[in-house]
């Protein structure tokens, strides 16, 4: 586990001074070749990374939390049950209870965000907590604490803030390199490219996004099923809780590309081609999931 969490600790530097360094660097090849206000080039893209770096820190929790619909638990007397699971599990994890939240919906369905285990937050469905037992829901539970614990949770909010911050970028080289000023006429076909370049930044990003989500994310889900498993002592818990999310294949009323990640199991519904779907899901196969899951009964 300690191995697992300096590692997230590790990528999240690297994914915030790789990307900040490739804006940068593309915003001076920009400034110039194509502005003739100095480094405005530099300047926009170093404001535009540390911008974006500083709203996945501080609030790409709340934006995950709020797209969702989530309503924090404020009280101890609203759901006792989950109040009392979440804080058994935190003590035995050895983190900070979390801040709990729900979400009106009938998918069962669950995720965790935030920066750090001082700072991280639970949200869970209605759907979750009305077809779950509490030994399955305390399976779900650990899964998400394990993710905070393990620090998963901010290496998933930074790598999709962040590359966002590419995809600005690009748009910001298209509106510039269309209508900017050039510095001189034999760079006026500049502009040009570089619009170009707006449009090819624009379309990777996304792409670069996805397949980011898609490395990190099917190796987290797996190492969470193993954590949560060791912190219950109960794999079979999270293995019949899997199987009813599976079984039930509701998909949530409100969720976007870019937070998919981030549940439990994929909030998209399955489609007839199971290949296919699982092919380009940012979740490994749930039948994978329940089988490792329940190789680990009695070797725990």
């Amino acid at each position: 586990m300690y191995a697992q969490i300096d590692a997230n600790r590790r990528k999240s530097w690297f994914l915030i001074l790789g990307v900040t360094g490739l804006l940068v660097a593309v915003g001076w090849v920009y400034g110039y070749l194509l502005s003739d206000t100095g480094p405005f080039g530099l300047v926009f893209a170093l404001c535009v990374s540390l911008g974006m770096t500083f709203v996945s820190w501080f609030a790409g929790d709340k934006i995950a939390l709020s797209s969702s619909g989530a309503v924090e638990l404020t009280n101890h007397d609203q759901l006792p049950q989950l109040w009392n699971s979440i804080d058994n599990l935190a003590i035995t994890a050895g983190i900070p209870r979390p801040r709990i939240y729900i979400i009106e919906d009938d998918a069962p369905n669950a995720f965790a965000t935030g920066r750090d285990p001082e700072h991280a937050s639970i949200a869970v469905t209605t759907g979750l907590l009305e077809r779950l037992n509490k030994i399955e829901l305390e399976g779900v539970l650990a899964h998400e604490m394990s993710h905070i614990g393990n620090y998963d949770i901010r290496v998933m909010m930074l790598a999709v803030v962040l590359v966002g911050a590419v995809s600005l970028l690009g748009d910001g080289f298209i509106r510039f390199g269309l209508g900017g000023r050039r510095r001189s006429d034999e760079r006026n076909d500049m502009g040009g490219l570089l619009a170009i370049l707006g449009i090819v930044f624009i379309i990777i990003s996304p792409i670069i996004g996805e397949l980011m989500k898609l490395a990190i994310s099917r190796r987290r889900e797996y190492l969470a099923d193993a954590s949560g498993a060791l912190l219950t002592r109960y794999p079979e818990g999270l293995a019949q809780a899997l199987e009813k999310i599976r079984d039930a294949n509701i998909p949530m009323s409100r969720t976007s590309s870019a937070t998919n990640h981030l549940w439990i199991s994929a909030p998209t519904k399955q489609g007839i081609s199971q290949k296919i779907s699982n092919l380009f899901s940012t979740h490994p196969p749930i039948e994978d999931r329940i089988t490792k899951l329940r190789g680990m009964i009695g070797k725990i």
